[in-house]
């Protein structure tokens, strides 16, 4: 059974930054596409970053220069660094591995003005 449980979520200044991480149970994210999205109150969820088993990264354009999305292997573990944040990029975010149909439980960013 795949979990994906993601961390580091919270309340920041705009321009502040943040790190989530999404730990990895019953699924080696080595081997795995895995990716962040994210859903803002009454919107859609939307792609946020994605990185293949053979390391290609992938960012959306409304964070690409500001977000990074990256693993450890050895840790298990999908994190995406948030940087340069904008209130605009409130939302929950979600870590998933897509194609596998496998979603965290999400953790809510709030940025401030």
């Amino acid at each position: 059974q795949v979990q994906l449980v993601e961390s580091g979520g919270g309340l920041v200044q705009a321009g502040g930054s943040l790190r989530l991480s999404c730990a990895a149970s019953g699924i080696f994210v080595s081997s795995s596409t895995m990716g962040w999205y994210r859903q803002a109150p009454e919107k859609q969820r939307e792609f946020v970053a994605t990185i293949t088993s053979g390391g290609r990264t992938i960012v959306a354009d409304s964070v690409k220069g500001r977000f990074t999305i990256s693993r450890d292997n050895a840790e298990n573990t999908v994190y995406l660094q948030m940087n340069s944040l904008k209130p605009e990029d409130t939302a929950v975010y979600f870590c998933g591995a897509p194609i596998r149909g496998s979603w965290g439980q999400g953790t809510q960013v709030t940025v401030s003005s």
